[in-house]
C-alpha cells in the first residue's frame, strides 16, 4: 500500500477501461505524517476520495484484483481514506 493525498481530478475523453462510472484521480504519494513528495501517480477512485483527502492506494497487479478491476488495464487504485495514522503510539495524522 502507497500513501497519498488527493490533488486533482483527471479527465479523459478517450479511455479502454470498460468501468462504467470510472473516475481517476491524481495523487502525490506523502509519507505517515501528509507530507507530500512530488511523486504524483493517476489512480482509479474507488471509495469517493475528495481534494486533499489521505489515501491508501494499491498499485500493481494487486490493483487488479478487485472485483471492479479484474482483468481490466489499471495499474492504481484508491482503496482507502485515511482518518487516522498512528506511529509509535503517536497520532501522526489526523483527517
Amino acid at each position: 500500500m502507497i500513501l497519498g493525498k488527493v490533488k486533482g481530478t483527471i479527465v479523459s475523453t478517450e479511455k479502454n477501461i470498460d468501468i462504467d462510472g470510472a473516475r481517476f484521480l491524481l495523487v502525490d504519494k506523502c509519507n505517515s505524517k501528509g507530507e507530500t513528495k512530488s511523486d504524483f501517480v493517476v489512480a482509479l477512485d474507488l471509495v469517493g476520495a475528495g481534494n486533499d483527502e489521505l489515501v491508501m492506494i494499491s498499485q500493481s497487479t494487486s490493483a487488479r484484483e478487485t472485483p471492479i478491476t479484474k482483468n481490466k488495464p489499471i495499474d492504481a487504485v484508491i482503496v482507502g481514506i485515511i482518518d487516522l495514522i498512528d506511529e509509535y503510539d503517536e497520532v501522526v495524522y489526523r483527517k
